[in-house]
């Protein structure tokens, strides 16, 4: 087919488009990168835009070398990890009964759901029903709140409703139970939604902070977006910061905000290593290797 000197010149144009949103989206990660890199008081006289200006590793020694960093960093893996796994486990199943026609009261199920993914009782409920609780300040407040998501209950509750019922039956005539049926039949047939539920999962557990802002009091417990939103809340010159950041020493190279940039970089590499083996499975289908009715 002969391409036209107009389809040429669109192709050039939404190349164009392309390239210039892409460069607008990816250097705000890039100049964080560089930042990371510099020298904190050389980047304060300005200039530095491509690359380092004075190249250096003091941020990165600075942080892998301060404690309250460093535990910061646990916690976040922690908090990731285990709150990953409990939400992506609660909702699967809470999704998967409810999907099945047979369960009793089901539109009573789903009327709750969606009635309080709406509808909420407010910070200050919730803050007296956490009180109540006793996961104030404790661990248990990254946790058990956030086991179950009510957006990914319905999105849940569509994709298991896509799986034949054929499948489900041929199963139970076989004497299996239902957590048999579910571990066996649907988990395998489900790895696209649930690879995309832990990655959504995973990267709200890792960027929350209001959590440890509202409801932790224990700098034991607080996390590293915590941490990084106290020092952009913070001013440079105040003498506070030498307690938030660590100990702002290496002969004044390093700033708050190199250090804040060297902790956002490395905040970003978990989830850009895990990212690329969760990707397949955004692009296939829901019922690959399954029977088709």
């Amino acid at each position: 087919m002969k391409r036209l000197s107009e389809d040429t010149l669109v192709d050039a144009v939404v190349m164009l488009l392309l390239l210039i949103v892409g460069i607008l989206t990816l250097y705000p990660f890039y100049y964080t990168i560089v930042c990371s890199f510099s020298d904190g008081i050389d980047l304060l006289k300005g200039g530095v835009y491509l690359w380092p200006r004075k190249f250096t590793l003091a941020n990165y020694h600075l942080f892998l070398t301060d404690a309250d960093w460093i535990h910061a960093f646990l916690v976040s893996v922690l908090r990731t990890v285990v709150g990953t796994t409990c939400c992506v486990s609660c909702t699967a199943l809470f999704s998967y009964a409810l999907s099945r026609r047979n369960l009793l009261f089901r539109n009573t199920y789903r009327f709750m759901v969606v009635f309080t993914m709406y509808f909420s009782g407010g910070l200050i409920p919730f803050y007296i029903l956490l009180k109540n609780l006793g996961l104030l300040n404790s661990f248990g407040v990254y946790i058990i709140p956030a086991m179950l998501n009510t957006f990914f209950v319905i999105t849940g509750m569509n994709f298991f409703s896509s799986i034949p019922e054929s499948m489900l039956e041929s199963a139970r005539i076989d004497g299996a139970r239902e957590l048999q049926i579910f571990r066996k039949i649907v988990f395998p047939v489900s790895k696209p939604f649930i690879a995309t539920l832990s990655l959504f999962v995973a990267v709200g557990q890792w960027n929350s902070w209001l959590d440890s802002a509202y409801y932790v009091r224990d700098r034991e417990l607080q996390t590293l977006s915590y941490k990084m939103m106290m020092i952009i809340n913070q001013s440079i010159s105040s003498a506070a910061n030498s307690e938030v950041a660590g100990q702002i020493s290496e002969a004044n190279s390093a700033t708050n905000f190199t250090i804040q940039s060297t902790a956002m970089v490395i905040s970003m590499l978990p989830i850009m290593l895990v990212y690329p083996f969760l990707q397949k499975y955004f692009v296939q289908g829901m019922m690959i290797g399954a029977v088709k009715e």
